[in-house]
């Protein structure tokens, strides 16, 4: 279902449209009724000759309610722009249409209304009257249908107009994010607390968990209504109101948001691009009382003009927002900038950048992914995604790397591993992105804790120590004057076998074993030590920590004063 806003000067016949559209009345309150006033934003729906259902977001015409104006447009694309054939043009007609602009609404019908009330020759001053103020705007080219209200003439055109519109919109787009700006909040009799919006970027189920900002409590949707029927599920671009548990109704207010925990990066410091209105009588700078006006929020801002001091009307410049409370937003949303001071519009835009990392004197931000990851180094690419809204393939392990950074953090790395010589250099003295970056280089490897650059063949292999150690296999010489550090490493690879504070080549207890088992195989009953020791030719110091090597390791048993076969012992030497 589409939803509309409609636009336009106080009592230009904006709500009597509606209900002659719908059937139902958008002022609410006793008030509206009785003053023939819109105050406050009002709803109504109704069902195209297509077939399609249409809902209406009816916003007020009066300058003193713009803040409700512009919490009903900020969430809707399309707009019917009223204004009446009686009057023509008018102030608020002006402002509302700018603002529109500003918002980045493509998408028009002007309904000129009162047609009952004119003759023909003041009707086509009327069109004239709007043609010429709507150039160099969306609604340039907009179909202008005369309607009136009271009597039904034009309505059938207008709703066929509005159909084409729809079609001309497209359908809205769900990328998994739902996001719902609260346009009200209230307490339904036997059901707790409604909260009403219109529905973006992602659908809704019953039953599911949703967080509201900014509160960042959890509610569970309990039920799901839409023009006026309930529904397990609801997508895009709809008018939804959620019946949430586990929240009370006077928690939440107009501007708040309901979203899924855990999909937006909630911001009050953001750059933005500011286009200031060309009919402003002075330059936008820091000083003044600011608000910003985003989805149906109006939010208290200071302002901070990037690069230059000030922007003179009719220019675009970049800008810093500091809000009075963060808020869940996305490069691309549009805003409106209002000064309370003077009561006017100042300009309005589109956001850049919802987290800026550089200082307001140095920031220069635009919407690309390489900027924001260029000031960042390294972004976590779920956190990108949130920055963004954009679904982003990491670089390099979780991550999206600028690839300066990158290159940058290869040559570090490499270079650590490269002084740390041959024995390698310890995988726990890198950080994640360190490790990452190892796991992407073909002549890196990594043997249990070390990495070492080359072939996969242990460096350690050549040493000259185990040489030494291979060239007297049974009366190996000590550990003296070898760096402690590489003794360990040796041992630790097995390419030098430790037992009893004796160190051997891992070749020579192989072939010790062997020959034992050569003897023993010539003379099951058993060996003796000495016999052992006569085998080996070596000494009584050395042949001790052999045997006890072999014990260790089932290769041999001992049983009195001998030694016979263990049930790991190779097979003989040949």
């Amino acid at each position: 279902m589409t939803v509309l806003a409609t636009a336009g000067h106080v009592d230009h016949g904006k709500s009597t449209l509606v209900k002659s559209l719908t059937g139902t009345d958008p002022d609410r309150w006793d008030e509206e009724k009785a003053r023939g006033l819109t105050i406050d934003l009002g709803f109504a729906t109704c069902r195209l000759p297509s077939g399609r259902d249409l809902s209406f977001v009816d916003v007020p015409g009066h300058t003193r309610f713009l803040r409700n104006m512009l919490a009903g447009v900020g969430a809707v694309e399309g707009c019917v722009f009223v204004v009446a054939a009686t009057e023509g043009w008018k102030e608020q007609s002006e402002e509302h249409l700018r603002i529109l602009d500003l918002l980045g609404i493509k998408h028009g019908i002007v309904a000129l209304t009162k047609l009952d009330q004119v003759d023909e020759d003041l009707l086509e001053l009327a069109l004239m009257d709007v043609e010429e103020h709507v150039v160099g705007t969306f609604l340039e080219g907009a179909p202008v249908i005369p309607v009136a209200a009271l009597t039904g003439e034009g309505l059938p055109e207008l709703a066929a107009s509005i159909d084409q519109l729809i079609d001309d919109m497209g359908p809205d787009v769900d990328v998994g994010r739902p996001r719902l700006w609260v346009d009200r909040a209230f307490s339904a009799s036997g059901a707790g607390t409604v909260v009403t919006g219109t529905l973006t970027g992602g659908s809704l189920e019953v039953g599911e968990e949703l967080l509201a900002l900014p509160l960042q409590d959890s509610a569970r949707v309990r039920s799901l209504q839409s023009h006026h029927q309930s529904v397990d599920q609801l997508g895009p671009g709809n008018r939804v109101a959620i019946n949430l548990t586990g929240i009370d109704h006077t928690d939440v207010r107009r501007g708040d948001v309901i979203v899924r925990a855990g999909q937006w990066h909630t911001s009050s410091m953001i750059d933005a691009e500011l286009t200031v209105l060309a009919s402003l009588n002075h330059d936008v700078s820091r000083r003044g009382a600011y608000a910003v006006y985003l989805g149906s929020g109006e939010f208290a801002a200071k302002v901070r003009v990037l690069g230059p001091d000030m922007l003179a009307p009719g220019t675009t410049g970049a800008v810093r927002l500091y809000l009075n409370r963060p808020i869940p937003v996305l490069p691309g949303d549009r805003f409106v900038l209002r000064e309370h001071g003077r009561d006017e519009t100042v300009g309005g835009g589109q956001l850049l950048d919802i987290d800026p990392q550089l200082s307001a004197a140095s920031a220069r931000p635009d919407r690309t992914i390489e900027r924001l990851v260029a000031e960042r180094g390294w972004v976590d690419a779920e956190h990108l995604g949130r920055l963004t809204g954009e679904a982003i393939e990491p670089t390099i392990g979780r991550w999206v790397v600028d690839p300066d950074v990158l290159t940058q953090t290869i040559s570090d790395v490499r270079e650590r591993i490269e002084a740390a010589g041959p024995l390698g250099l310890d995988i726990a003295s890198l950080d994640d992105r360190q490790r990452a970056v190892v796991e992407t280089q073909a002549d890196l490897h990594v043997d249990q804790s070390r990495i070492t650059v080359g072939e996969v063949r242990d460096p350690l292999a050549d040493h000259p120590w185990i040489a030494m150690l291979s060239a007297e296999p049974f009366a190996p010489p000590g550990p003296e004057g070898v760096d402690r550090g590489e003794v360990r490493e040796l041992v630790r690879r097995k390419l030098v076998i430790e037992q009893d504070g004796v160190f051997f080549a891992a070749s020579a207890l192989d072939r010790a074993a062997r020959m034992v088992a050569q003897s023993l195989k010539e003379t099951p009953s058993g060996i003796t030590v000495a016999e052992v020791r006569d085998l080996l030719d070596t000494s009584r110091k050395f042949v001790l920590p052999i045997l006890a090597y072999l014990d260790g390791n089932g290769m041999t048993r001992r049983r009195e004063d001998v030694r016979i076969a263990g049930p790991r012992l190779p097979s003989p030497e040949d």
